[in-house]
């Protein structure tokens, strides 16, 4: 396996699990480590979201080589085209079919002033945009010291101007005088949106962690005391972020700094794992399954989503979306949290499917 094809792995892992955490055949009987942590606290599946932002970062790593002598000029557009592509893909994911059923089985058009803004690719897009333009205008020590500006930064901004619930932090405060309560998520009880404004500063950290340590990987061979530096540098973010939960709880849904230290940690030991299987190790291990996904992670994420919302909409005999009669129909009859995970499984490997058919053929599709 060579060095760039274990990062597509980690990718793939990455949106391997994004889609199962995302379509449970039911939400009431989802296992509690496929959930997000209600509000402090942390879950495996609070490492699915940062692990794409680390991947992002990894992939910078080759963009900046291969336009490194490019004028910025023709760098600025490149980032700033991919930039409003995929902003708009995620807003559009967020209105799409643009059609509602009402109470009585009709549809409605759902109004523009109704839209959610933001999302996980407009993050995905704005942490891209900006992580960019600071990989490429300052050097590597300069990105640590950016990195740490934007970590203490934020847990100023969040001391100073609020506190750290779930109606009173000051990512909710700024959303709602810059966006409206009506553009945010509706999720959480109250207009509050996981992926607000604010809360996007802290992620861009976990970007240029993700080109750093791809910086770092391609030089020179992968041996033992890469592996070994890599393993120890995740546990002292790991040890960092405990200490730092004290002050700052560690918080998916607010991004906390403590949150961005402990999952740039997990991220580089799970690099470790995948360095030393593929690279060291006597019985080495064949990643080409979640490979099949990282070739093509951000349009299979996109097809998962856009299949569900499909799902969701389209009802049968008037009374039943088709997700629901897919999952009572065959699903079901397994029990409530297994079958509920089973129809994630499977929903999750047709879009697998989708991902060998792509790679077996050799397309790459870029968004």
């Amino acid at each position: 396996m060579k060095r760039f094809e274990a990062l597509d792995a980690f990718r793939g892992m990455t949106i391997f699990l994004m889609i199962i955490v995302n379509t449970p055949g039911d939400w009431s009987a989802t296992f509690l480590p496929l959930l997000h942590a209600q509000w402090h606290g942390f879950t495996p599946t609070d490492l699915v979201f940062p692990s794409f932002l680390f991947a992002v970062g990894n992939a910078l790593v080759f963009v900046n080589r291969k336009w490194a002598d490019k004028p910025f000029s023709a760098y600025f557009i490149k980032i700033l085209r991919r930039t409003i592509i995929l902003f708009l893909l995620g807003y559009l994911m967020y209105w799409i079919p643009f059609y509602k059923w009402t109470d009585g089985g009709g549809l409605i058009p759902i109004h523009i002033s109704e839209t959610r803004i933001l999302g996980v690719l407009q993050r995905i897009a704005i942490c891209y945009f900006f992580a960019s333009l600071m990989i490429r205008s300052l050097s590597e020590r300069a990105l640590w010291a950016g990195s740490a500006v934007l970590l203490i930064g934020y847990w100023a901004i969040l001391s100073l101007f609020g506190d750290y619930t779930l109606e009173g932090n000051a990512v909710l405060k700024l959303d709602r005088l810059l966006l409206g309560e009506s553009h945010l998520y509706m999720g959480e009880g109250i207009p509050f949106d996981p992926e607000g404004l604010l809360s996007t500063l802290p992620s861009i950290v976990n970007v240029i962690a993700g080109y750093l340590f791809g910086a770092y990987l391609v030089r020179g061979a992968i041996d033992y005391e890469k592996v070994a530096k890599t393993m120890l540098a995740g546990l002292a973010l790991l040890f960092a972020a405990y200490l730092w939960d004290f002050g700052f709880p560690i918080n998916k849904k607010l991004w906390t700094s403590s949150y961005v230290l402990l999952t740039v940690g997990l991220d580089l030991l799970v690099m470790a794992v995948i360095l030393y299987t593929t690279n060291l190790a006597e019985r080495k291990l064949n990643y080409t399954f979640f490979l099949i996904m990282g070739m093509n992670a951000l349009f299979l994420y996109l097809l998962s989503e856009y299949l569900a919302i499909f799902m969701h909409f389209i009802r049968v005999d008037g009374e039943i979306t088709l997700f629901q009669y897919t999952y009572r129909t065959l699903f079901e009859w397994m029990g409530p949290y297994i079958g509920s995970f089973a129809f994630a499984l499977s929903f999750t490997m047709v879009c697998w499917a989708a991902g060998w058919w792509l790679w077996k053929k050799g397309i790459y599709i870029k968004v």
